[in-house]
């Protein structure tokens, strides 16, 4: 038998063996509710999102686990397998998945229903860092579209169509009636967060972070985006020795001490930023790319997004 021959028996073995292991888990959990119609979401926050609207007409998988990181996080085959049995794919787009773009994609090659909410969002693009020099991607999309509640609230509107129209088996008013509920909860943070930030001198709303992840509130509610550590809109990327230098020329030319570290992450970056500017830099630790577990701070997108905007309030008035 030849290499070749045997390796294609042995693929087709593992395939067989993950449709087995699929099947039979879900024989496993058969009960009653299981025959709901089934919607899969990648990230933590829009699967929060999804399942605000859903509530209890179907069955919301999240594949993204609190805490984790929306560029690297990875399925594994009964996950990716999944994606192709769901009714429904809910997926942000614009590069931000970037381990599971390709498994949308077979779903979606594959007859599923799939809806990229960051191109449905109004995406901005990034561009050259106001002050530090220019970013890497420069002119790329920018997925972090929930950090504009107006935003998401565009989103929230497409997906609840979305529901109604690919998800057979749901109560359309059910749903309407709960992203009505959902849209004024977004509509009274969107208007808490701009009375929040007022109290924020003009001069002071400069945003320094991790890597490029407010733009979207950055042009909502009137700051202005200074750099970041991490020259990218991807924590993929590495900062060389003169991006540091030119953040730090950049600080230094605004006056601005204060860095905005994703909590998600190890503070390291913004720990060596500090060193280059002699150790007088304020790190405050936000919720940028995902949700933390129930309890931990941030295990709702609202409450995620009040979290953070008191820690920018606070720290850029203490700046």
């Amino acid at each position: 038998m030849s290499v070749r021959v045997r390796v294609a028996r042995l693929r087709a073995l593992l395939l067989t063996l993950v449709a087995f292991l699929v099947v039979t888990g879900t024989a496993a959990g058969c009960g009653p509710g299981d025959d709901r119609p089934r919607i899969v979401v990648t990230t933590n926050i829009l699967g929060d999102i999804t399942r605000e609207i859903v509530g209890g007409e179907a069955e919301v998988s999240v594949l993204m686990k609190p805490n984790a990181d929306p560029h690297s996080f990875g399925l594994s085959a009964v996950q990716a397998a999944e994606l192709e049995n769901a009714d429904l794919v809910v997926h942000n787009g614009l590069g931000l998945e970037e381990n599971v773009t390709r498994h949308v994609e077979a779903a979606r090659e594959s007859g599923v229903a799939t809806f990229a909410a960051g191109e449905a969002a109004d995406p901005l693009t990034f561009h050259a860092d106001e002050e530090g020099g220019p970013g890497d991607g420069a002119g790329a999309p920018d997925p972090h579209f929930w950090t504009d509640p107006d935003r998401v609230r565009k989103a929230a509107g497409l997906i609840a169509d979305r529901i109604v129209e690919h998800v057979d088996g749901v109560d359309e008013k059910a749903v309407r009636d709960n992203a009505e509920r959902y849209d004024g909860q977004l509509a009274a943070l969107s208007a808490w967060m701009e009375k929040s930030f007022a109290a924020i001198p003009e001069g002071s709303r400069a945003l320094v972070t991790n890597h490029h992840v407010f733009g979207y509130l950055a042009e909502r509610f009137g700051f202005r985006v200074i750099g970041a550590v991490i020259p990218s809109g991807t924590t993929l990327a590495s900062p060389s020795s003169s991006d540091l230098r030119s953040l730090t020329r950049a600080m230094e030319k605004a006056d601005v001490r204060t860095v905005f570290a994703d909590s998600s992450q190890p503070t390291r970056l913004a720990d060596v930023l500090r060193r280059e500017t002699g150790g007088d830099v304020n790190v405050v630790p936000l919720y940028s790319e995902s949700l933390t577990e129930k309890g931990g701070g941030a295990g709702t997108y609202l409450e995620m997004m009040r979290a953070n905007t008191s820690a920018m309030t606070e720290g850029l008035t203490d700046d």
